[in-house]
This record gives structure tokens, sequence and C-alpha cells, in this order.
């Protein structure tokens, strides 16, 4: 697998394996520059076999499909001054509640890279969501805890009462794509620090956005959101070590009608990460907390949000094997007010076919507790198991 760079997304190729490279022009009011422009992208279709104990009026297969084309034009000065823009489109925005074939773009950013770093500026995901390590095992592996197995839950009571740590693995809300502004350090041995500032979360492209007081019942938002953290990567030898830590924080936006108004705990959270590696063979620990982070305030009962993910890798030839543990904690993803917890446990082999092809299969056995969710009183519980087959494409 391809080592984690801090500069990635700011270089030429992002996910592209494969590029088209031809030469544009600037406009004629501004210096003339050589332009290449990088297409490719990725792409990926699933289908899994879940039988589950909290499975009334559901079928037992189902299918989910991405694809993502990824565009960056880019120059180079003479002096070594890398520029450009990256636009990533996204066939469906990964929420398996909504049927659509509309197109999305959940990256569009310019950026300028040097020696002085890297500058990345627009819609983006955020630091943990990009550089924080999980373990080993990471999007695109059969038996990682990132690879959409458990969101064939959806429809079941148990999908909305998962904790939100089960699915949100990094820091909170690494994962919004709001318009940002991103620094990330230079190398110095491995390490490379980084920090972003978001004014407010689900604020993206041309949207326009400075209440600070949001209507009732609107979904819940943060604003001035800054993370920061830093991540590493080096050898010694046969041995590998990567590590990542980074800390989000934000104000959370309150909500009011006018007479009557909703106050929310405001945004705390980190994660850690690490992996070693020794040749064919790695293991990983990962742990996210993001306390009370978004309940709303007065919530009756509250279970700290957090997360500890624990996983391994074995690579022989084509063929990739690996296992992984996760215990979530924290309220119920829907209400935010009802304490849930789940266990997760998952593997998988991962055949990589030809170059840019990959299929893979995965187990995943899940157990899950809504506290005082049952008809009777007590915890309501589900035991689910999910197998699942993952082809992706690479170009």
């Amino acid at each position: 697998m391809s080592q984690i760079s801090l500069l990635r997304t700011a270089a030429l190729a992002g996910t592209a394996t494969a590029a088209l490279v031809v030469a544009l022009q600037a406009a004629p009011a501004l210096a003339e520059a050589e332009f290449s422009l990088t297409i490719g992208g990725d792409a990926y279709f699933q289908g899994a076999y879940v039988s589950q104990k909290q499975d009334s009026g559901l079928r037992s297969t189902e299918f989910s499909n991405r694809l993502r084309l990824t565009v960056t034009p880019s120059a180079t000065t003479d002096n070594g001054l890398t520029y450009g823009a990256r636009l990533r489109l996204v066939s469906g925005n990964g929420d398996p509640s909504v049927s659509s074939r509309t197109v999305e773009n959940d990256r569009a950013f310019l950026f300028a890279n040097g020696s002085f770093g890297t500058i990345q500026a627009g819609v983006i995901n955020g630091l943990s969501d990009e550089y924080g390590m999980i373990g080993p095992n990471t999007e695109g592996i059969a038996g990682s805890p990132d690879s959409n197995g458990i969101l064939f839950l959806h429809g079941s009571s148990t999908y909305a009462a998962l904790p939100l740590a089960a699915t949100s693995l990094r820091t909170l809300v690494s994962y919004d794509t709001g318009t940002k502004f991103i620094y990330i350090s230079p190398s110095f041995g491995g390490l490379q620090a980084a920090v972003s500032y978001t004014p407010r979360t689900g604020d993206s492209n041309t949207s326009i956005n400075r209440r600070k007081v949001d209507a009732l019942g609107d979904a819940l938002a943060f604003r001035d959101v800054v993370e920061a953290g830093a991540a590493f990567q080096n050898s010694f030898g046969d041995v590998t070590v990567e590590a990542s830590a980074f800390y989000q924080t934000g104000k959370a936006v309150r909500q009011s009608d006018g007479i009557a108004s909703q106050s929310f705990e405001d945004l705390n959270s980190f994660h850690v990460g690490a992996n070693v590696g020794y040749g064919p063979a790695k293991v990983g620990v990962s742990y996210a907390y993001s306390g009370d982070s978004g309940y709303a305030k007065g919530t009756a009962q509250s279970r700290n949000q957090q997360n500890l993910i624990v996983g391994a890798q074995y690579t022989s030839g084509p063929l990739l094997f690996a296992a992984n543990y996760m215990r979530a904690l924290g309220n119920d993803m829907a209400t935010m007010t009802t304490p849930a917890k789940a266990d997760v446990w998952q593997g998988g082999v991962t055949w990589t076919v030809a170059p840019g092809l990959t299929t893979g299969l995965e187990y995943d056995y899940v157990r899950s507790t809504l506290s005082g969710a049952a008809a009777s009183g007590g915890d309501l519980t589900d035991r689910a198991h999910i197998l699942m087959l993952d082809t992706r494409l690479a170009f």
C-alpha cells in the first residue's frame, strides 16, 4: 500500500494513478504559464448480505456504489513553486438514506506548495479526516473500519441508534467539507504540522453564512472551527513508523425561534493514532475522544463520545489480509440524547487483480446497545452479521 503523505492533496496526482496531460494557457491579462491537467479518480461497487436481530421489514441483500472524478490543473515556476486548483466530483454524498443520481463536489480548492510548505483554500475535508491514522486498515481495504460495511445496517433501528463515534472515526467533525483555509508545514525528518480554520461547518462553495444563531430545529452546526496537529512517517531499517495527533475546537451555533432557544455544547475533540510495520506485517491503534461535543445543553443522559480501534494486516503477494476491532461509545447519532455503544469485529482479504483494480471480501460482526430503548424499558440490543464484496478501481 502507498504511504501517507501530508502533501498528497496538494500534489498533482491526489488519488489519480493515471493522468491526461494537456497544455493550457493562462488568460491574456495574466502572466503566461503552462499548466498541466491531471485527471483521475476512483470507483467502487459493494454488495452485502446482512443478517441481524433487529431487521423487521428489511431485505437481507443490498448494493451500493460510488464514483469520484478528480481534476487538478497546476503549474510550477522556475523557483519551484507549484500552484493550482483541485476539483473532485462525487456521484452521491455518502448518505445511505439518500437515493439520488445527483453529482456533487466534495473538493474544490486552490493550493500552493513550495519550500514554505503548503497552503490550501476552499472546499476540503478536515486535517484529521485526511491525515489521521486509524490503524493500518484504511478505506479500500476489506476489513477496514472505514470500509462502509456498517452503513448496510441503515433502515434498521440499529443504525440510527449507533453512537456517532461508530462512523466519525477521528476528530468529531473532521469529515465536514466546509470551506477552509489550511497551512501544512514542510517535512522535518518525516514530521509535518498543520492547522486549519473553518468559519462554519456545512458552509461551502459560494455560500455566505455569518449567522451566530440558527432557526430552532436546524441541523447542528459549529462556527470558528480550528483544527491543528501533526503527522509523522519514517523508516528505521525494516521498520516503518507512522503516527498522528490532531485537536479540533469550535463554538456550537445556538438555535432559536424568537421565543424558545436551545444551546449546545461546544466542540472539543482529539484523535491520536499510530502504526508500526515490519516487512509484510503492520499493526496499529487509534483513539478519538469528543466528550459531550454537540450535545444539547441540559440533556438528561449523556455518555462521552469516544472510540478505540485496533487493527492488523499482512500482505502476501497480491493478497492483503486484515483484521480490526472497534469499540464506540456516545449518545445515539439520531437524537444525541440516549447513551449507546457498539462493538465491531471485522476481517477481510483484498486481492489486487491488476494495477488499480482490487476486489475484497469482508465480514463484520456488530454488537450494539441503546440504553432503555426497548419496549419493556430495558436496553435495545442488536447483533448483526454483514458479509460484503467490495470491488474498487483507481485510475
